[in-house]
């Protein structure tokens, strides 16, 4: 396929004529055609066709598709047949009454060429600049952010299925590349075991039987790879991604006791961020918040949040549902400093909060983060503790700290913490806090001997105690309020955008799935700002409306 560009995007007389015609009142596509006009153009994918070959359908109509399909929850089939029978949608397209449109496969091969292309962001770039050349969106403001869990598209399994279907998966790609081989060197019961989906079988009930089968599993595993990667077998087998699957399956689950696979101890298997969960997407994670926990990824979503201007979705972030947030501040600044939409005021959660994050949001790109900082855990190095971290006095100048006794610390060196990141270790000589009749207050250890504290570099730790003094005020605490309507936003790409689920396998799928739901809320919400309907109100139980004023 190649691209031919169309040119005009000019709507055709009679579609306008009947268009109106048909929707006096409009529609959500005839609105946003208006006021927005055309979002996607061809030249913006040209990168993503070749020179030569047939020419294809529209690209920038095919990326308002997409889009529309997203607003309404269409399937390809659904998105293919409103485009040749809905007046509506051909006006927003630009199409003539007469045109047949296109076969619904051809959505999906567009989708992987904007995966291929890296080209979902700018399915959302398009709609934001629109809103911008419009006056809806532009830098400064607030914008606030949350992250969701996202289920990966396939169901989770238990270990007995997981390491079942990897084995399975691969007997069936070597069956295919090699099936003399495979024939020659089977073991008798693969094909008894194996032939089927796993989940097809019945694990036994009682626990001794279902670690035996276990076993079994990973010894037939363990054959397999051996067999794969003798110097005898035919060397395609180990290019095959099956085959590299289900060897890291096996290394975490299984490993070799006196010649015997035995499974393998909890606390000796890889981390989360490294192990698969499922054969079927190798990028899915296991991930954990608060009490909820899931298979899948995770999706960052940043919208402005003005009291007097429309909620647009200025960037989304797919990331692995092991990633923590901690370090997503940066990374949600950058895309919206690519977009120019940075804002003033940055409101979050707990999660995205450190003193490194305020002092690089501050530093690199002049906005303003604000959330919850998290509490010191350890008891005697709270702050309104006796011997907490604020009763030392710190002269940075002279790398001292005295403690609340006037006793100077004997030690100041820079270090790295687990994460890597800069601290300064300062400890206090043991003859002096050995004489001490608060050393076991003041140190949290069975056989206390000395004061240790671990401060942050100098911009970060007066950041830190700004934000904790700044935190702790009714006024803020009353402007942190802004922060808990993202769950709107969250909310609506949840049931009825379908954020919550993962259409596809693999991270960038998903991620391409993720701007265009954003792309679809932001058309919504203009549509709405346009026709001046009112935003939903926070819904509230029954018995929570009779709930006593404080």
């Amino acid at each position: 396929m190649s691209l031919r560009p169309s040119g005009s995007a000019e709507i055709p007389a009679g579609t306008v004529r009947v268009a109106r015609a048909a929707f006096p009142k409009g529609s959500l596509a005839i609105r946003v055609r208006d006021e927005l006009g055309s979002l996607f153009s061809d030249e913006q994918f040209a990168g993503l066709f070749p020179a030569r070959g047939k020419p294809a359908w529209s690209p920038g109509c095919l990326a308002l598709v997409l889009v529309l399909q997203f607003v309404e929850g269409l399937t390809d089939r659904q998105a293919a047949e409103a485009v040749r029978a809905r007046i509506d949608w051909k006006f927003a397209l630009g199409l003539e009454l007469t045109d047949p449109g296109f076969d619904f496969s051809v959505l999906s091969e567009f989708r992987d060429r904007l995966v291929g292309g890296d080209a979902g962001r700018g399915v959302l770039d398009a709609v934001l600049d629109a809103a911008h050349d419009r006056g809806l969106v532009g830098s400064g403001g607030k914008a606030r952010t949350d992250s969701t869990h996202v289920l990966s598209c396939v169901r989770e399994l238990n270990w007995l299925e997981q390491v079942g279907e990897t084995l399975r998966v691969a007997l069936n790609v070597v069956a295919l590349a090699e099936p003399a081989w495979l024939t020659a060197h089977a073991l008798p019961d693969w094909f008894k075991h194996y032939a089927t989906r796993i989940e097809d079988s019945r694990f036994p009930r009682a626990r001794a039987r279902r670690v035996e089968v276990g076993r079994r599993i990973g010894a037939d595993g363990m054959h397999l790879l051996r067999m794969i990667w003798a110097d005898d077998a035919p060397a395609a087998l180990r290019e095959l991604p099956e085959a590299d699957t289900l060897r890291q399956v096996w290394v975490q689950h299984f490993h070799m006791v006196e010649g015997e696979v035995v499974r393998r101890d909890p606390k000796d298997r890889p981390p989360g961020a490294k192990r698969l969960v499922t054969p079927y997407d190798t990028e899915a994670r296991s991930g954990g918040k608060r009490d909820i926990f899931w298979d899948g990824y995770k999706v960052h979503l940043t919208e402005t949040c003005e009291s007097d201007a429309v909620h647009l979705v200025t960037n989304i972030v797919t990331t692995s549902a092991s990633a923590g947030d901690q370090r997503m501040a940066a990374v949600v600044h950058d895309g919206l400093a690519r977009r120019d939409l940075l804002p003033d005021e940055h409101w979050v959660d707990t999660g995205y909060t450190s003193s490194g994050a305020l002092v690089a949001a501050r530093r690199d790109h002049h906005v303003e983060l604000h959330g919850p900082m998290k509490s010191v855990t350890v008891p005697h190095a709270r702050g309104d503790a006796t011997h907490g971290q604020d009763a030392f006095t710190i002269d940075w100048d002279n790398q001292l700290v005295t403690c609340p006794n006037g006793v100077a610390s004997t030690q100041w060196a820079q270090r790295r913490s687990e994460e890597g990141l800069p601290t300064i270790r300062v400890r206090f000589s043991p003859a002096d806090c050995g004489t001490c009749p608060q050393l076991t207050e003041c140190v949290n250890s069975p056989r206390p001997r000395r004061r240790e504290i671990n401060l942050r570099p100098r911009d970060e730790y007066e950041t830190l105690q700004q934000a904790r003094k700044l935190q702790a005020t009714d006024e803020w605490k009353d402007r942190y309020k802004i922060r808990a309507g993202v769950e709107g936003a969250i909310s609506q790409a949840v049931h009825a955008r379908g954020l919550r689920r993962s259409r596809y396998r693999g991270r960038a799928k998903t991620s391409l799935q993720h701007q265009l739901t954003g792309a679809a809320v932001n058309l919504i919400r203009i549509d709405a700002w346009l026709t001046d309907t009112p935003r939903a109100r926070t819904r509230t139980s029954p018995l929570a409306a009779l709930r006593p004023a404080a």
